[in-house]
Order: C-alpha cells, then sequence, then structure tokens
C-alpha cells in the first residue's frame, strides 16, 4: 500500500504520467473510456496508447470516448482515502471539452457524505494532455513542499494563467473530428500544403497561425518558447503521434537554443490525438 501525503492528487488518463511518476508523486489516475466496434475500454488499463491508435486507424467511424462516470471517480476519492489522504485536488480536462470535470464535481457532492471528513477540491484545467500533466506535477511538487491545501489551490489557479500549450499539425483533415470546423473545411485543407499552429488556453482551443512546412512551425514554436519561457519553472513537455524519431529531433532543437529546459517527452493521448492526426506535435511550458 502507499503512504500518501495528507493530499492526493486526481487526474483523468488525457494526462500522461509514467508507473515512476506514478510512485514518485503519488498520483491517481482515473481513465476515459473509449468504445469502439461495441466494447468499451478503460484508457491505460485494459487499452495502451498504441492499441488505441491501432483501432482509430481500423476504423476510425466507430471509434469514440467517453467522460469518466461519477462512480469512476468517486471510487478513485475512497481509494486514495482509505490509503491516508485527507485531503484530494482533482484535476480535469478543461470542462469546454468534455464532461469529465462535471462528473467528478457531481463525484465529490456524494463523497461528502460518504466519506465525511475528506477535503476534495475539483479544478478545471482549463487545458488537456500535456498540460494537465505540468499541472498535476506542479501541484504534485507543492505537496511535497508541504504547502497548505488552500494555499495550493491558489498557486493553481496562478500557474493556469501560465500554462501554455501548442499543437502542430501535420494535416488539418482531421480536426473536424472534434466538431469544431466542417468536413468540408478539413477536406479543403488537405489540398493547401500549410501546417497548423492551435494553442489551448483558458479552455479554449484557438487557431494560432498555419505554416508552410513542419519545420516552420517547429521554428515558430521554438520562437514562441525563447520569447515566452519562465525559467523559474523550467519544465517542457513534449508530446507526439507516429513521429518519435521527429520528436527527438526536435527536443534536441529546443534544449541547444534553450539549455536550462527540463524536457520530457510521450505520446499524445488517443483520447484528444483522434482529432489531430498522425504526426501531431504538442508544446506545453509555463510562460513569464
Amino acid at each position: 500500500m502507499k503512504n500518501f501525503p495528507k493530499t492526493a492528487v486526481v487526474v483523468d488518463s488525457t494526462a500522461y504520467f509514467t508507473p515512476i511518476e506514478k510512485s514518485r508523486y503519488l498520483i491517481e489516475i482515473v481513465p476515459i473510456n473509449v468504445i469502439f466496434e461495441g466494447k468499451i475500454y478503460r484508457d491505460g488499463i485494459d487499452l495502451t496508447t498504441e492499441q488505441a491508435y491501432q483501432f482509430l486507424k481500423k476504423n476510425p467511424e466507430d471509434w469514440a470516448t467517453s467522460a469518466p462516470s461519477i462512480g469512476d471517480f468517486l471510487t478513485a476519492f475512497k481509494k486514495v482515502s482509505t490509503q491516508g489522504a485527507e485531503a484530494i485536488i482533482c484535476l480535469t480536462l478543461a470542462q469546454s471539452i468534455s464532461a469529465t470535470w462535471n462528473n467528478a464535481r457531481n463525484a465529490k457532492e456524494i463523497a461528502k457524505k460518504e466519506i465525511p471528513g475528506l477535503k476534495i477540491e475539483i479544478i478545471d484545467s482549463g487545458t488537456a494532455v500535456i498540460g494537465e500533466r505540468l499541472l498535476a506535477l506542479r501541484i504534485s511538487q507543492m505537496i511535497k513542499e508541504s504547502k497548505e491545501f488552500e494555499e495550493i489551490i491558489e498557486m493553481t489557479e496562478n500557474f493556469k494563467k501560465k500554462l501554455r500549450v501548442f499543437v502542430l499539425l501535420e494535416t488539418i483533415r482531421y480536426v473536424y473530428r472534434s466538431g469544431r470546423i466542417p468536413k468540408i473545411a478539413s477536406e479543403i485543407g488537405v489540398i493547401l500544403p500549410l501546417k497548423p499552429i492551435l494553442s489551448v488556453h483558458g479552455g479554449k482551443i484557438k487557431f494560432k497561425e498555419a505554416t508552410v512546412s513542419k519545420e516552420k512551425g517547429e521554428e515558430k514554436i521554438i520562437e514562441i518558447l525563447k520569447e515566452n519561457f519562465d525559467e523559474n519553472f523550467p519544465e517542457i513537455d513534449l508530446t507526439y503521434i507516429d513521429n518519435s524519431e521527429e520528436i527527438k529531433n526536435f527536443k534536441k532543437k529546443i534544449s541547444s537554443l534553450i539549455p536550462e529546459a527540463k524536457i520530457s517527452i510521450s505520446q499524445f493521448s488517443p483520447i484528444v490525438g483522434y482529432a489531430t492526426g498522425p504526426g501531431t506535435i504538442g508544446v506545453g511550458f509555463f510562460s513569464k
């Protein structure tokens, strides 16, 4: 059994963590569901990231996701409580993207009755994937530093304002799956030799700009990093879909220009990646 600190962290599975990280920071993950050909799979439990993308390639029209249920969150809250946690900070996908936040909030109301005395704060990350991951790591670090619960909540809101996430797409053709652009627009986008850059901030996904090549897109993101990177919070998270060599080379470019950066790499969560497509690169960091 893990020895939890007084405050535990609960996140949904779009915020990817390695087993070592989960053990080091004592993070409990609630899986989002993938529905494929009539069967429900729990992200990271019944289904690996690689398998999820294989399903997506096989039959994208019969691939869908659903938020963790109220019961899923309640189970997670009870689990960390039995392991010694007296308070929980639950961080979720932006409520504008998913019902995850709302289900976590409803689970909190039930927990008030079933686990009296357990303090729970539900925080809308305002972002997804690497952004949510960076916030969860920052919260975990503050817990490790023995900061008070209320102070952590207040500081997390400040970190949310500083958080920046940019996504460089290989093509715009997949974005229509998110419901944010019509399919015809994505089909026109395929014809044009452009690589879109999207920003994710404050719960909103916005078009930043488009570049003529992937290399130019990477150069633009590095330019943004150099202008905005806060060296006091040196974590930079990179994520990718089906382009592991490309992301390794991108990391080298960033390291050579920002040597103080602490850069980690993970695969893009298929829960969000289905709307961005193969070749996607994501970058998350804290701005000045």
